[in-house]
């Protein structure tokens, strides 16, 4: 009940040494609440006990949290361990207890072939990446009980440095199962994922500066609003081009495909929202806000931060399309797989005329400047890594070798490693979903792509014959029929039964973490670990108590639990002790 609902299982005095709270932890709490509403068994096994004495050692709460984290785990993962195929996704850094975690998901199809996504536990993020890899592994196969065998696809939404260890991480898994493919995840536009693996200081000030922004017009409506007037005020001979970033505003613009583009647009407005609202001249904003809004002035005001944004947007536009297209309708994922080729052909040209481009780009971000006057100048960090010396390193030289060349040459290298081989035959075998196959006049060769995935299909031998009845039953078999679109609504139909190994391989490729979550109630994992995040506060963070509120609505058995506990625990403790202990147990 306390994980359902979020409260923490200490009080403020447990978890704040310098509270002056007299209230005892939550858990302790609650039982005396029991004993006072009546709960006689407790009351006895309480009663001529000394006053001081704990209700539940630490130890033993620990104990029963282990259990019911088992049996919801068991019973959360039970369709995927039926499945086999799985794909993991690992979240953003977070810190728990004084430690740091990165929360760990599963992808799988389940019986009735609807995707999940289900939050399983928080991987410990200490150590070296082998050390993370093998701690990673152990919780999959002995916590989960699932084999990594079958792991089909990963993808991680981690940002900055923690992005480095993770994609250490995730080769490292590739490399032991060639099938667990990395992809971009579905949750995560290609761009923003493309940037947030960087690790350069000023593609970092420009990221953390666009979580500010996000966190800063979130807070109130009349903030939205003061940056609204500030795009009517600098947009007021272009009333169309207003009313387009006033709607885009109203979005969750920095998480964007095109937010990049948005953020050069906007930086005008932006400016002139933060200092006025830190001018804060009619008292309206208090004096945190005004405080934030200083913070985000004094950013968006830092050349480096202009020139950055205006290399993301140049080097990202030929990502953008390809990026939304992945995620689009299936036929769109299909076809965009094909026009990876071109877009890294575009992007190795730019690096190969580099000079050129990074000449444009600079003087975009001077005139940028002008406009704002911003100095144009080298960051000052940069003079204080290095020692004094003659030479006087001009800005456009600096950020032509700290950013332009990096930003082009991580957004190549990234792609490859996003759109393996194995990857890309993955998305090619999407066209055994029949409207694809009908946009392709039913004329594909499914066979020389599937075959990574032989060891998945019930039978092998047959898939070429039982391949060919798929194709002539969509050709000729359903004329006037609408044809399928997506893979869900292909596994809906009632007579896939009867094309087993295409049914196999559609749940395979659905697993990918490219594809997005259609059913809500399928989605929810995610929403709900921000929420337990937001509402927590560091020190009242409890890995079980998170899993227990994330996945609230999962059904338990508390006789199962009570069974568990005895089993794993009840060979512990002195034989004159085992009666109580059950007894305490089941009440």
């Amino acid at each position: 009940m306390m994980g359902t609902q979020n409260i923490p299982l200490h009080g403020h005095s447990d978890k704040e040494p310098r509270s002056k709270s007299f209230t005892p932890s939550n858990f302790q709490a609650l039982l005396e609440y029991r004993i006072n509403a009546g709960d006689e068994f407790l009351r006895k096994k309480f009663e001529g006990s000394p006053v001081n004495l704990e209700h539940c050692s630490s130890t033993q709460l620990q104990q029963i949290l282990e259990v019911i984290e088992k049996c919801i785990r068991e019973e959360l993962l039970a369709e995927a361990k039926e499945g086999r195929c799985f794909s993991l996704v690992v979240d953003n850094l977070v810190e728990i207890e004084g430690e740091n975690y990165v929360p760990l998901f599963v992808r799988f199809v389940d019986k009735a072939n609807c995707l999940r996504e289900e939050f399983v536990d928080f991987l410990l993020f200490e150590g070296d990446v082998e050390a993370i890899t093998e701690r990673l592994v152990t919780e999959l196969t002995e916590k989960c009980g699932l084999d990594m065998k079958y792991c089909r696809g990963q993808a991680y939404l981690c940002s900055g440095v923690s992005a480095m260890k993770v994609k250490a991480m995730v080769a490292k898994i590739a490399e032991l199962h060639p099938l667990a493919v990395l992809t971009p995840c579905s949750s995560c536009s290609l761009n923003i994922c493309l940037a947030n693996t960087m690790t350069f200081t000023g593609v970092h000030l420009v990221m953390s500066t666009l979580k500010k922004l996000d966190a800063f017009f979130s807070k109130s409506p009349l903030l939205q609003n003061q940056l609204e007037s500030a795009i009517s005020i600098y947009y007021q001979g272009n009333e169309e081009k207003a009313n387009v970033l006033k709607e885009a505003c109203g979005s969750k613009w920095t998480e964007q495909h095109d937010t990049f583009e948005l953020a050069v647009d906007l930086l005008e407005s932006l400016l002139l929202c933060m200092d006025s609202v830190h001018d804060n001249e009619d008292h309206k904003w208090s004096d945190e806000v005004a405080h934030n809004a200083f913070v985000i002035s004094e950013a968006l005001a830092d050349f480096e931060y202009v020139m950055t944004l205006v290399v993301l947007k140049n080097t990202l536009s030929f990502t953008r399309a390809f990026g939304k297209n992945l995620q689009g309708e299936t036929n769109e994922v299909f076809f965009a797989s094909g026009s990876l080729t071109a877009v890294l052909h575009s992007l190795n040209e730019v690096y190969e005329n580099i000079e050129v481009y990074h000449e444009f780009w600079f003087e975009e971000a001077v005139n940028l400047a002008a406009s704002l006057e911003i100095p144009v100048k080298v960051p000052r960090l940069y003079f204080r890594k290095r020692p004094t010396s003659g030479e006087e390193i001009q800005p456009e030289t600096y950020y032509k070798d700290q950013v332009t060349i990096p930003v082009v040459s991580h957004v190549i290298k990234e792609l490859s490693d996003l759109f393996s081989e194995n990857h890309l035959k993955a998305l090619k075998s999407l066209s055994l979903v029949p409207a694809i196959m009908g946009q392709l006049k039913f004329n594909t060769t499914e066979e020389t792509s599937v075959d990574i995935y032989k060891d998945d299909l019930l039978n092998p031998d047959t898939f070429p014959a039982e391949l060919h009845c798929w194709k002539i039953k969509w050709k000729h078999g359903t004329k006037d029929v609408i044809l399928p679109s997506t893979i869900y609504e292909t596994l809906q139909l009632s007579d896939v039964k009867f094309f087993p190994n295409v049914c196999a391989l559609l749940k395979v490729l659905y697993n990918l973490p490219l594809f997005a979550l259609t059913n809500d109630k399928c989605s929810t994992a995610k929403q709900r670990l921000m929420a337990y995040l937001q509402d927590t506060p560091v020190n009242h963070r409890n890995k079980s108590m998170a899993l227990f509120y994330i996945n609230c609505a999962i059904k338990h058995d508390l006789d199962s639990m009570v069974e568990t506990y005895l089993k794993m625990y009840q060979e512990s403790e002195p034989t004159e002790k085992q009666d109580s202990s059950q007894e305490a147990v089941q009440s």
